[in-house]
């Protein structure tokens, strides 16, 4: 059993429904491809919570895209209150009674 391998969303989901289905046992199942059974439990797992959903990469939800958007614009007007700020500062410095002499 190596370490590091990547294995494609089709091969997992080949080997899951071969031991969902009973058409394999789960030690054979890792015999024949030299995987671990934590790593086909954990295969399982995911297949029997997200079902033929499993193994894609995760679509952020409406509420976590509309979430991150949120922080992204609370930063930007964080950033443009600094440098508000440090234009306003800059301009009371130029007209000042002591800059004009």
């Amino acid at each position: 059993m190596g370490r590091g391998r990547v294995f494609s969303r089709e091969f997992k989901l080949s080997v899951v429904r071969q031991v969902v289905s009973g058409e394999k046992r789960p030690a054979q199942v890792c015999r024949e491809h030299g995987l671990g059974e934590g790593l086909v439990l954990r295969w399982r797992r995911e297949y029997e919570a997200r079902g033929e959903a499993a193994f894609a990469p995760h679509q952020p939800s409406e509420t976590e895209t509309l979430q991150r958007r949120v922080a992204e614009l609370e930063r930007l007007c964080g950033q443009l209150a600094l440098e508000n700020a440090i234009l306003k500062g800059a301009l009371r410095g130029s007209l000042s009674p002591s800059a004009t002499r």
